[in-house]
Protein backbone atom coordinates (compact mmCIF):
# COMPACT_ATOMS: atom_id res chain seq x y z
CA UNK A 1 0.00 0.00 0.00
CA UNK A 2 0.74 3.75 -0.97
CA UNK A 3 -0.36 7.06 0.08
CA UNK A 4 0.45 9.00 -3.28
CA UNK A 5 3.17 10.82 -1.87
CA UNK A 6 6.06 10.89 -3.74
CA UNK A 7 9.39 10.87 -1.65
CA UNK A 8 11.54 10.70 -4.48
CA UNK A 9 12.12 11.62 -8.31
CA UNK A 10 14.65 8.69 -9.41
CA UNK A 11 16.03 8.36 -12.92
CA UNK A 12 16.28 5.44 -14.73
CA UNK A 13 19.56 4.31 -14.95
CA UNK A 14 19.78 1.37 -17.13
CA UNK A 15 17.12 -0.79 -19.10
CA UNK A 16 17.94 -4.49 -19.58
CA UNK A 17 15.35 -6.43 -22.28
CA UNK A 18 14.49 -10.01 -22.75
CA UNK A 19 11.60 -12.27 -23.83
CA UNK A 20 10.33 -11.90 -20.34
CA UNK A 21 10.23 -8.48 -19.34
CA UNK A 22 12.84 -5.96 -18.39
CA UNK A 23 15.62 -5.17 -15.90
CA UNK A 24 15.67 -1.30 -14.64
CA UNK A 25 17.86 -0.34 -12.50
CA UNK A 26 16.78 3.08 -10.97
CA UNK A 27 19.59 5.83 -9.48
CA UNK A 28 17.56 7.53 -6.12
CA UNK A 29 18.94 9.51 -3.12
CA UNK A 30 17.36 6.87 -1.02
CA UNK A 31 19.72 5.55 1.85
CA UNK A 32 19.11 1.97 0.16
CA UNK A 33 21.15 0.28 3.06
CA UNK A 34 17.67 0.58 4.68
CA UNK A 35 16.00 -0.82 1.91
CA UNK A 36 15.49 -4.48 1.94
CA UNK A 37 15.29 -7.23 -0.91
CA UNK A 38 11.57 -7.81 -1.96
CA UNK A 39 10.26 -4.54 -0.34
CA UNK A 40 7.92 -2.79 -2.27
CA UNK A 41 8.25 0.42 -4.20
CA UNK A 42 5.63 2.65 -6.98
CA UNK A 43 7.70 3.37 -10.09
CA UNK A 44 5.52 6.18 -11.12
CA UNK A 45 2.53 4.36 -9.64
CA UNK A 46 3.26 0.83 -10.60
CA UNK A 47 4.30 -1.45 -7.46
CA UNK A 48 7.68 -3.37 -8.36
CA UNK A 49 9.66 -5.38 -6.05
CA UNK A 50 13.30 -4.56 -5.01
CA UNK A 51 15.31 -7.85 -6.89
CA UNK A 52 18.94 -5.51 -5.93
CA UNK A 53 20.48 -3.34 -3.92
CA UNK A 54 23.78 -0.92 -4.59
CA UNK A 55 24.58 1.80 -2.89
CA UNK A 56 21.68 4.94 -4.53
CA UNK A 57 20.77 2.28 -7.23
CA UNK A 58 18.18 -0.31 -6.55
CA UNK A 59 16.83 -2.49 -9.76
CA UNK A 60 13.47 -3.98 -10.52
CA UNK A 61 11.70 -6.83 -12.72
CA UNK A 62 9.12 -5.58 -14.89
CA UNK A 63 7.16 -8.45 -16.36
CA UNK A 64 5.39 -8.26 -20.47
CA UNK A 65 1.94 -7.65 -18.98
CA UNK A 66 3.41 -4.64 -16.70
CA UNK A 67 5.01 -3.37 -19.67
CA UNK A 68 1.51 -3.97 -21.89
CA UNK A 69 -0.60 -2.27 -19.14
CA UNK A 70 1.59 0.93 -17.86
CA UNK A 71 3.90 3.27 -19.34
CA UNK A 72 7.12 1.41 -18.20
CA UNK A 73 7.38 -0.11 -21.76
CA UNK A 74 8.40 3.10 -23.13
CA UNK A 75 10.91 4.19 -20.32
CA UNK A 76 14.55 4.91 -21.68
CA UNK A 77 17.74 5.95 -19.95
CA UNK A 78 17.43 8.77 -18.36
CA UNK A 79 13.93 9.15 -17.72
CA UNK A 80 12.71 10.75 -14.47
CA UNK A 81 10.40 8.51 -12.14
CA UNK A 82 8.42 9.30 -9.19
CA UNK A 83 9.44 6.93 -6.57
CA UNK A 84 7.35 6.11 -3.56
CA UNK A 85 8.49 3.21 -0.31
CA UNK A 86 5.64 1.46 0.83
CA UNK A 87 3.25 2.57 3.47
CA UNK A 88 4.07 1.27 6.83
CA UNK A 89 2.21 0.84 10.32
CA UNK A 90 2.03 4.46 12.36
CA UNK A 91 2.71 6.96 9.01
CA UNK A 92 1.10 9.54 8.67
CA UNK A 93 -1.39 9.08 5.74
CA UNK A 94 -1.08 12.67 3.73
CA UNK A 95 -2.82 11.75 0.73
CA UNK A 96 -5.39 8.51 -0.62
CA UNK A 97 -4.82 4.54 -0.04
CA UNK A 98 -2.87 3.97 -3.28
CA UNK A 99 -2.40 0.20 -3.81
CA UNK A 100 0.49 0.56 -6.52
CA UNK A 101 -1.94 -1.57 -9.58
CA UNK A 102 -2.11 0.60 -12.35
CA UNK A 103 -5.49 0.46 -13.99
CA UNK A 104 -5.12 2.03 -17.12
CA UNK A 105 -2.66 4.87 -19.12
CA UNK A 106 -3.67 8.03 -19.78
CA UNK A 107 -2.61 11.40 -22.08
CA UNK A 108 -1.74 14.59 -21.33
CA UNK A 109 -4.18 16.77 -23.28
CA UNK A 110 -3.37 20.64 -21.97
CA UNK A 111 -1.57 22.17 -19.64
CA UNK A 112 -2.78 25.31 -18.65
CA UNK A 113 -0.53 27.94 -16.56
CA UNK A 114 -2.96 29.29 -13.41
CA UNK A 115 -1.25 32.10 -11.45
CA UNK A 116 1.57 30.32 -9.40
CA UNK A 117 -0.19 26.63 -10.00
CA UNK A 118 -1.25 24.70 -13.70
CA UNK A 119 -4.17 22.79 -14.58
CA UNK A 120 -3.52 19.97 -16.55
CA UNK A 121 -6.09 18.18 -18.46
CA UNK A 122 -5.49 14.44 -19.15
CA UNK A 123 -7.01 12.03 -21.55
CA UNK A 124 -8.46 8.80 -19.59
CA UNK A 125 -9.95 5.44 -21.34
CA UNK A 126 -13.43 5.26 -21.64
CA UNK A 127 -14.10 2.50 -19.03
CA UNK A 128 -12.41 4.30 -16.45
CA UNK A 129 -13.90 7.41 -16.46
CA UNK A 130 -17.31 6.51 -14.90
CA UNK A 131 -14.80 5.76 -11.59
CA UNK A 132 -13.35 9.37 -12.15
CA UNK A 133 -15.73 12.59 -10.19
CA UNK A 134 -15.24 15.65 -9.04
CA UNK A 135 -13.79 16.38 -5.84
CA UNK A 136 -12.69 12.57 -5.64
CA UNK A 137 -8.97 11.04 -5.60
CA UNK A 138 -6.65 9.79 -8.61
CA UNK A 139 -3.07 8.91 -8.46
CA UNK A 140 -1.18 9.83 -11.63
CA UNK A 141 1.90 8.21 -11.86
CA UNK A 142 1.26 7.42 -8.42
CA UNK A 143 1.14 11.37 -7.21
CA UNK A 144 -2.29 11.68 -5.17
CA UNK A 145 -4.48 14.44 -6.98
CA UNK A 146 -7.85 15.80 -6.38
CA UNK A 147 -10.24 15.56 -9.32
CA UNK A 148 -10.81 19.46 -10.26
CA UNK A 149 -13.64 17.88 -13.09
CA UNK A 150 -14.27 15.50 -15.39
CA UNK A 151 -16.72 14.83 -18.28
CA UNK A 152 -17.12 12.09 -21.13
CA UNK A 153 -13.18 11.98 -22.01
CA UNK A 154 -11.22 13.46 -19.98
CA UNK A 155 -10.42 14.92 -16.52
CA UNK A 156 -8.14 17.70 -15.46
CA UNK A 157 -6.28 18.38 -11.93
CA UNK A 158 -4.88 21.64 -9.97
CA UNK A 159 -0.95 21.38 -9.40
CA UNK A 160 0.75 23.23 -7.14
CA UNK A 161 4.50 24.39 -7.53
CA UNK A 162 5.59 22.17 -4.74
CA UNK A 163 4.31 19.05 -6.38
CA UNK A 164 5.74 20.10 -9.89
CA UNK A 165 8.99 20.59 -8.23
CA UNK A 166 9.02 17.68 -5.90
CA UNK A 167 7.60 15.05 -8.95
CA UNK A 168 8.39 14.06 -12.39
CA UNK A 169 5.56 16.03 -13.69
CA UNK A 170 7.64 19.17 -14.58
CA UNK A 171 8.90 16.90 -17.70
CA UNK A 172 5.07 16.57 -18.60
CA UNK A 173 4.05 18.21 -22.14
CA UNK A 174 1.18 18.04 -24.46
CA UNK A 175 1.21 13.83 -25.35
CA UNK A 176 2.80 12.30 -22.40
CA UNK A 177 1.39 9.20 -21.59
CA UNK A 178 0.69 8.68 -17.51
CA UNK A 179 -0.29 5.47 -15.44
CA UNK A 180 -3.81 6.13 -13.61
CA UNK A 181 -5.21 4.69 -10.72
CA UNK A 182 -8.63 5.29 -9.53
CA UNK A 183 -9.77 5.60 -6.29
CA UNK A 184 -10.20 2.62 -4.30
CA UNK A 185 -13.23 2.96 -2.62
CA UNK A 186 -14.67 3.36 -6.30
CA UNK A 187 -14.19 0.44 -7.62
CA UNK A 188 -15.46 -1.17 -4.31
CA UNK A 189 -18.72 0.40 -5.07
CA UNK A 190 -18.67 -0.73 -8.58
CA UNK A 191 -18.73 -3.96 -7.76
CA UNK A 192 -21.26 -4.29 -5.23
CA UNK A 193 -23.05 -2.63 -7.76
CA UNK A 194 -23.01 -5.19 -9.86
CA UNK A 195 -23.63 -7.77 -7.29
CA UNK A 196 -26.08 -6.50 -5.34
CA UNK A 197 -28.69 -8.91 -6.93
CA UNK A 198 -26.81 -12.35 -6.04
CA UNK A 199 -28.14 -11.53 -2.46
Amino acid sequence: MFTGLVSDVGRVEKITRDETGVRIIVATVYDTSTVEIGASIALSGACHTVTEIAPSKLAFFSSNETLARTTLGSWTEGTRINLERSLTLGQELGGHIVSGHVDGVGEVQDIRQDGDAWRIFFLAPKPLLRFIAEKGSIAVDGVSLTVNGADNDSFHVAIIPHTMEHTAFGDFKVGSRVNLEIDMLARYVKRLLETEDLT
